[in-house]
C-alpha cells in the first residue's frame, strides 16, 4: 500500500483527479446499491440528479487525490472571498475555534490549509479521526498526518478530552459532524427532513467550551488547479438545549451542501443505523 501511495504522490493533481473521475463513474455504473443510495439521498435533499451529476466523479477524485495530499508536495490553495479574514477573526476571539465541515469537497486539504495559515501563531490544529481498519492504510494515514502544526485526536474519550483541552487553550479543532457516530454517542435528528443518527460531540464541544463555531470546506477546482477554501459563520448562536443545538448543526451542514451539491459525497450512508461497538 505504501509503495503505491508514494508512486502516485508525485503525479500531477490533474492526472489524479482525471483517474478519480473515471473511477467514480465506474463505481456508479457497476454498483446498483450505490446508485440507489445516491438517488435516495439526493431525493431526500429535494434535488434532481442533474444538480449533483458532478458528484459522481468527485467521489472518485476524493480517493485518488489522497497520495498527493498525504505524501506529495503541497497543492495550490486559495481563500475564497473574505474567508481568510473570517477565520483570523474567529481565532482572535481567544475562545477556541470549532471547525465543522460535512463530507463536502476535499476535507483533507482543509485541515492542511488551516494548519499552514494559523498554527504558527495560534498553535496546532487538532482533527478528529478514526484509524483505518486496514493496517497498511492506517500506517500511511498516521505517517502522513503526523506533520508540524497538525495534531490528531482518536474517536475515544481520551480524544474528546484532547479536543476540549485544545479549545480551552484557544486553539482550533476540526471534525465532520455529518459522520454517523457509534450507538450511544448521538441522537436522531432531522437531516434534510429525514431522521439521521447525529453526533452530539460538535454541539457539546461548543456549549462546554464557548468556542467559536466556524463552517469550512475546501472546494476542488477544475483541471487540477488546486483548492479554494470557503469559511462561514453560523447564522445564529447554538441553543443551550443540546437537542436543539444538534439540529442547528445539521441545518448548517445542509446549507453548506446545497451551496455546492456537485461536490458532496452523496453515496455516504448518512441514514444508516449506528454501530453497536465502541469508537
Amino acid at each position: 500500500m505504501i509503495f503505491w501511495f508514494r508512486f502516485f504522490a508525485s503525479w500531477p493533481l490533474w492526472a489524479l483527479h482525471a483517474i478519480g473521475q473515471m473511477a467514480g463513474w465506474l463505481a456508479w455504473l457497476l454498483s446498483p446499491t450505490y446508485r440507489r443510495r445516491i438517488a435516495s439521498n439526493v431525493a431526500t435533499a429535494g434535488l434532481k440528479f442533474s444538480h449533483i451529476v458532478g458528484a459522481i466523479g468527485h467521489a472518485g477524485s476524493m480517493s485518488t487525490e489522497l497520495p498527493r495530499l498525504w505524501l506529495g508536495k503541497k497543492v495550490p490553495v486559495s481563500w475564497a472571498n473574505d474567508s481568510l479574514n473570517l477565520l483570523a477573526n474567529a481565532y482572535k476571539d481567544g475562545q477556541g475555534v470549532l471547525l465543522l465541515t460535512p463530507h463536502l469537497g476535499c476535507f483533507e486539504v482543509t485541515a492542511q490549509a488551516i494548519s499552514d495559515a494559523f498554527s504558527d501563531a495560534h498553535g496546532p490544529l487538532t482533527v478528529l479521526y478514526r484509524p483505518s481498519k486496514k493496517a497498511s492504510l492506517a500506517q500511511v494515514m498516521e505517517s502522513s498526518r503526523a506533520r508540524p502544526g497538525l495534531d490528531t485526536a482518536p474517536t475515544t474519550l481520551a480524544g474528546v478530552r484532547q479536543m476540549i483541552k485544545a479549545l480551552r487553550a484557544g486553539r482550533a479543532v476540526g471534525l465532520l459532524p455529518d459522520q454517523v457516530p457509534p450507538q450511544g454517542m448521538g441522537h436522531w435528528a432531522p437531516f434534510f427532513g429525514k431522521p439521521a443518527y447525529t453526533m452530539t460531540l460538535a454541539a457539546r464541544l461548543a456549549l462546554q467550551t464557548g468556542a467559536r463555531v466556524v463552517l469550512v470546506w475546501g472546494e476542488r477546482l477544475s483541471w487540477g488547479r488546486g483548492y479554494a477554501m470557503h469559511v462561514r459563520y453560523l447564522d445564529q448562536d447554538l441553543s443551550p438545549d443540546l437537542e436543539v443545538a444538534v439540529l442547528q448543526v445539521n441545518q448548517a451542514m445542509e446549507r453548506l451542501i446545497l451551496s455546492c451539491p456537485a461536490q458532496y459525497l452523496w453515496g455516504y450512508a448518512r441514514y444508516k443505523q449506528p454501530r453497536q461497538d465502541e469508537p
